[in-house]
């Protein structure tokens, strides 16, 4: 059953091979199939190709459709090539001609871009939504903690003092921005295009604004080849989000393995978040925070596989473009599935607060030093040489009271601040 079916019979190795698991992705596109046919046929009957009485039989036809959707009835039935298929075979099925007429001034090129330009911009809205919630997170932590000194690390060095609030608020920035950058491809995502058919328009006069206001989009691929460029275009932008994302949780994650383990004890996991060993009775295993740094190497790997999937294609459509599905579908998944776990996990972290009374980080006071040295009148080269000949000769005595009072440091982590780029749309 195809809707492109021509004269002569179709190889079934050739078929099965084309066909792949394209299905199988499509039921999770089949609501917004329907939403993109609604919205054509009411543009349809606005430019009088449809009459009111044949408008209202398809209307009534896809809201139907959409209730099996909803419910979980709606299935792509076995020998269908897709939703799009299914769902206009059923139109035909009850309504007989009129079913047929839907898919004048269309394709099932612009409608398989505008069912997932729906299925974005909503996993989008769904992924940004979590990031601020996972950055919020992280400042309430960050609140929490920072009167707990702990040490700052540079080249895997102790070099600082820092503190637990800097470091929960480092990644409280960190997401925020993720936010925005979010934000911002949401938008450039959000364009609609439907009525662009195979990419070179329709000799219908196609209301293109209608569609656009009718499915909510916030703007709209004029041209009607760039409609098409789209795709892919759109699946790379999300593969780089994601990218970006998962660097964050992916260094949150190794910190939290470091920092929990016998050597460093800075942190203390609930036994609830860890795993045993079969022969080791003490451990402790924190491996809901290692698969979570795999999860994110995994979602690293996002956009350079749709770059390479996409690197040889001229303008137009190709069917190249349905394996896109098989590379973002997954990691969409993924991607929540490690921001609910990580937001779901912060708040019962529990922090050591006497971590800088231990004589081996005695020297991450060295620059406050200098710093007293200098606010008491000696130049900074000369302070610094001083204190550097105190630690070679081993006489060095800490002034273990620090001072920061600038924005961004450990006095002032201008939590508000962040705040701020989270209230950015």
């Amino acid at each position: 059953m195809k809707l492109w079916n021509k004269e002569g019979n179709i190889d079934k190795i050739i078929e099965k091979y084309t066909i792949g698991n394209d299905p199988e992705f499509d039921q999770r596109l089949a609501k917004y199939d329907v939403m993109g046919s609604l919205a054509h046929a009411k543009m349809l009957h606005q430019i009088d190709y449809l009459t009111g009485e044949e408008y209202q039989q398809l209307k009534k036809g896809l809201a139907a459709i959409l209730k099996k959707v909803e419910d979980g009835s709606f299935e792509i039935e076995p020998g269908v090539e897709d939703v799009h298929s299914q769902v206009e075979f059923m139109l035909i099925n009850q309504f007989g001609e009129v079913g047929k007429k839907l898919h004048v001034g269309r394709s099932r090129n612009d409608q398989i871009a505008v069912d997932l330009k729906l299925y974005y911009r909503h996993a989008l809205q769904t992924i940004k939504d979590k990031l601020k919630a996972l950055s919020l997170v992280f400042l309430d932590k960050a609140e929490q903690t920072k009167h707990i000194l702990m040490p700052g690390y540079t080249h895997s060095q102790a070099g600082m003092v820092s503190s637990f609030g800097l470091w929960y608020g480092s990644f409280a920035e960190s997401i925020a921005d993720d936010y925005r950058l979010c934000a911002h491809i949401l938008e450039q995502v959000d364009q609609n295009p439907l009525g662009s058919a195979a990419g070179y328009g329709s000799s219908l006069p196609n209301d293109r604004d209608f569609t656009t206001k009718e499915l909510s989009f916030s703007g709209l691929c004029v041209n009607s080849m760039y409609a098409q460029m789209t795709r892919g275009k759109a699946e790379l932008l999300i593969g780089q989000l994601f990218s970006t994302i998962a660097l964050t949780i992916n260094r949150f994650a190794s910190d939290i393995c470091i920092f929990s383990n016998e050597n460093y004890r800075f942190l203390k996991l609930p036994d609830t978040y860890t795993t045993g060993s079969s022969i080791m009775p003490h451990k402790k295993n924190p491996d809901v925070l290692e698969l979570t740094r795999a999860k994110c190497n995994q979602l690293a790997t996002t956009a350079s596989r749709i770059q390479i999937l996409l690197s040889n294609m001229q303008s137009g459509y190709h069917r190249d473009y349905q394996l896109l599905k098989e590379i973002l579908f997954p990691e969409i998944d993924r991607m929540q599935d490690v921001l609910d776990v990580v937001i779901y996990c912060i708040p019962i972290i529990e922090e050591k607060e006497d971590i800088m009374n231990d004589e081996k980080y005695k020297l991450c006071y060295t620059v406050e030093n200098i710093n007293a040295r200098v606010k008491a009148g000696e130049a900074f080269r000369d302070a610094y040489h001083s204190v550097k000949k105190e630690v070679n000769k081993n006489s060095f005595v800490p002034l273990k009271k620090v001072e920061h009072s600038h924005l961004g440091s450990l006095g002032n982590l201008g939590i508000g601040r962040i705040k701020q780029k989270l209230s950015w749309k």
